[in-house]
């Protein structure tokens, strides 16, 4: 699985979102969504609008510790740059984003180091490792729970290792439909590369412009497209891994009973136990067609079972998404053409090889979802979702400047359990965030489904208070606590991050914890590597 030299193809550097918001330009509130704004404002506003820019932290690496990275790497990408550092303040959380806003100075990374290979990466660890610096794997930044802050965690410094010159097409076999890229390289990035040889990774998460495919292994990421092309853990052939003790390459066969399976260890591991520098991801044949469709159902428990019912027959779209009442009254309201649609919206994309092929998909499900009271829209809806897929975190920085939060959570459970997970997350959600006599909108749709249940995905919106990293940690508290109590995991695939860590152990239990400590303690024994994410740090750290 060695990678070959030199690569197939390197793409053009990729574009890096801005340091205090998500995108790379500035958000604009759609006119539709200012009519919802004052639903959620019925009294003084706290704006938390952005700023030309902040001081910060002075850098602790010393000249000599710098003058070392820079032996390996070339003193270029080794750097104490403010304008390098001001990019790697942390990830794009509403926490992240609020900090970036007010709070000065922003805490940085003392250093940004930029390897190009896996023997670069294995050289920067093996350097922090013996000299107390910690380190943070980089790629695109997108986290939204806390899983890329420059943390020291007991050490004498931190640098933020930022993998984007690992961005290439390292090899590519035809025959088996694998590809291997480095581990910096954004989504776009490697569609465009495949794209040019008439092949897709596909997947699509709402971070696919700015995220890299290490970060979608390294948080076990799943896209929009996850019914048809499956989550980016079951896209993963092989890794190759960096980690202070070593490195490793693991996997080598489609299926294997030799032992557990260890690329499973740095699957999700958020760069705790070593980087991720090469992942090896099965492709398809870019399809040759696309069908799409569109139904609303009266409420979410008949949409609920019919996507219940689709799922275990085996029919597989490649998108399927239903909103439910709130959700879709809300998207309608945003998008303003889309107003006469009434109860719970689905859209769904069907990809194949022929129009017959995709067409085929589209009327199985729409078999199913008219016998569970779905009335079919047509394409435009899905055509609609489609074209806005990549937008909506953006909003949130729009909805920031004038004083209004809108934060997202994520979690899963069985088909059985679906229904009162969702009523108590929301009640957790409502009740935490509901003031002066004012209730948040709390918007839920499912978009990741399996044979023996789905995902749910909350969308609340509400007025910010004078304190709002406060209101809404408390709400996140609510929550996840909420989550735990309805029998859903803290997370389906934004990751644990330090946000999700302190209801971890609920889910996995105490020895669950103390296994995780394990292989950290073996692959990253002086715990340089991403400190407080994932694992907790070890008390004195």
């Amino acid at each position: 699985m060695s990678s070959p030299t030199p690569p197939l193809a390197v793409p053009p550097p990729a574009k890096r979102s801005d340091w205090d918001a998500w995108g790379d330009e500035p958000a604009r509130l759609p006119a539709g969504a200012r009519a919802l704004v004052s639903t959620v404002l019925p009294g003084k506003a706290h704006p938390v609008p952005r700023r030309v820019r902040p001081a910060l932290t002075p850098s602790r690496l010393t000249d000599e510790d710098l003058a070392a990275l820079g032996d390996l790497l070339g003193a270029v990408h080794a750097t104490r740059d403010d304008d390098a550092r001001l990019l790697h303040l942390g990830g794009k959380s509403t926490p992240d984003l609020l900090a970036r806003r007010q709070g000065d100075p922003q805490v940085a990374p003392d250093a940004v180091a930029s390897p190009a290979s896996h023997d670069e990466v294995l050289a920067v660890l093996r350097l922090c490792a013996a000299r107390s610096i910690a380190v943070v794997p980089f790629g695109g930044g997108t986290s939204v729970v806390g899983g890329v802050a420059p943390e020291r965690g007991g050490h004498r410094a931190v640098v933020a290792l930022d993998l984007s010159r690992t961005a290439a097409l390292l090899a590519l076999d035809e025959t088996s439909l694998l590809a291997t890229f480095g581990a910096g390289t954004t989504g776009p990035q490697a569609e465009e590369l495949l794209a040019a040889r008439g092949y897709t990774v596909g997947h699509l998460p709402q971070s696919f412009r700015y995220a890299s495919i290490g970060g979608f292994a390294a948080t076990r990421s799943s896209g929009q497209a996850s019914r048809g092309y499956g989550r980016f853990d079951d896209l993963v052939h092989a890794l190759r891994v960096a980690t202070p003790a070593g490195d490793l390459e693991l996997g080598r066969a489609p299926a294997s009973a030799a032992g557990p399976d260890l690329r499973e260890l740095f699957l999700g591991s958020e760069g705790a136990f070593g980087v991720l520098t090469e992942v090896t991801v099965r492709i398809r044949p870019v399809p040759a067609a696309t069908a799409y469709a569109a139904w609303t159902f009266p409420d979410f428990e008949s949409g609920a079972a019919a996507f219940r019912e689709a799922t275990q027959r085996g029919i597989r779209p490649t998108v399927l998404r239903l909103s439910d009442a709130s959700e879709t009254r809300v998207n309608a309201t945003i998008g303003g053409h889309l107003t006469r649609l009434r109860g719970c919206l689905a859209v769904a994309t069907a990809e194949g090889a022929t129009d017959a092929e995709a067409r085929g998909v589209r009327d199985a499900l729409d078999a199913v979802f008219t016998a569970h009271g779905g009335r079919s829209r047509g394409e435009d809806p899905a055509r609609s979702w489609e074209r806005g897929r990549f937008a909506s975190p953006a909003l949130r920085d729009a909805l920031l400047d004038i004083g209004v939060l809108a934060e997202t959570l994520e979690t899963a459970s069985t088909w059985a359990r679906l229904d009162a997970l969702k009523t108590a997350v929301t009640d957790a959600l409502v009740g935490s965030l509901t003031a002066d006599g004012t209730k948040p909108i709390v918007m839920c749709h499912i978009s990741h489904v399996y044979p023996a249940g789905a995902s749910l995905y909350f969308t609340v919106v509400a007025a910010l208070t004078a304190d709002p990293a406060s209101q809404w940690q408390r709400a996140k508290d609510a929550a996840s606590l909420a989550i735990g109590s309805a029998g859903g995991t803290i997370t389906h695939h934004h990751a644990v991050g330090r946000d999700h860590r302190p209801y971890l152990e609920a889910e996995i239990g105490p020895l669950g914890v103390a296994a995780l400590r394990a292989v950290k303690d073996v692959f990253d024994p002086t715990g340089i590597m991403n400190p407080g994410v994932l694992v907790p740090q070890q008390a004195g750290a």
